[in-house]
């Protein structure tokens, strides 16, 4: 009898729920570009490159998210509620990242201002969840995953929390004042984030390698 009454649990169905979001997430950030009309070639440019990226940190945090999610038992009350907050990040990611996308295209520097560091914010938030999770795949004493796999996702993590704090860091005014060629430095960091998980990716083959090589 406990052993049934153990399965009936309902459980939260939160993968259909994150795929739903995601997915929504992906076709509001296409469609918020329909609101604007480019004036010459360099904005389609800026627009289809905005775009790009974008996209590419949705679907880095989807892979990354579904990938942990279905290791990580969503049992607890913490796990449950930092999935909550990161779906609600995601969701408002395509609306904020419009929002800093008009710079240059409408005057009110001061609200693309406030609107870039919002969307910094969700950014740290996004990366510090992802980075929280990876933490808890890496605990060696929950054996969630096998050990040589271990030294992968701490290095992971380590990787996440260093893009959260990177993207935090913009959030100070010094990011915005300072421009290059009329653009706030604070976008250009951004992309430091991506640097850092290429770099994360390059550094891993090098122990795989190591290892395989007294095997022959």
């Amino acid at each position: 009898m406990p052993e049934n009454t153990s399965t009936s649990v309902p459980r939260p169905r939160l993968a259909e729920l994150s795929d739903l979001i995601f997915g929504l997430a992906l076709s509001i950030g296409a469609i918020s570009f329909l609101t604007t009309r480019p004036q010459n070639t360099t904005e389609i440019l800026a627009d289809v490159v905005g775009f790009g990226f974008s996209f590419l940190i949705l679907i880095f945090v989807w892979l990354r998210y579904t990938s942990i999610m279905s290791v990580l038992p969503v049992e607890t009350s913490t796990t449950i509620f930092l999935n909550v907050i990161m779906l609600f990040l995601v969701s408002v990611e395509p609306y904020l990242f419009n929002l800093v996308n008009l710079f240059g295209h409408v005057d009110g520097s001061e609200v693309i201002d406030f609107a870039s560091v919002v969307f910094a914010l969700d950014m740290a938030g996004l990366m510090a969840i992802l980075a929280f999770f990876t933490h808890q795949l890496s605990i060696e004493e929950k054996k969630l995953l096998s050990p040589e796999l271990l030294w992968k996702y701490k290095r992971f993590r380590d990787s996440l929390f260093i893009s959260a704090g990177l993207f935090l860091l913009t959030v100070l005014p010094l990011f915005w004042s300072l421009r290059i060629q009329g653009t706030p430095l604070r976008f250009y960091f951004w992309f430091v984030p991506v640097v850092v998980s290429w770099v994360r990716r390059v550094s891993q083959k090098t122990p795989n390698n190591s290892n395989k090589e007294p095997e022959k």
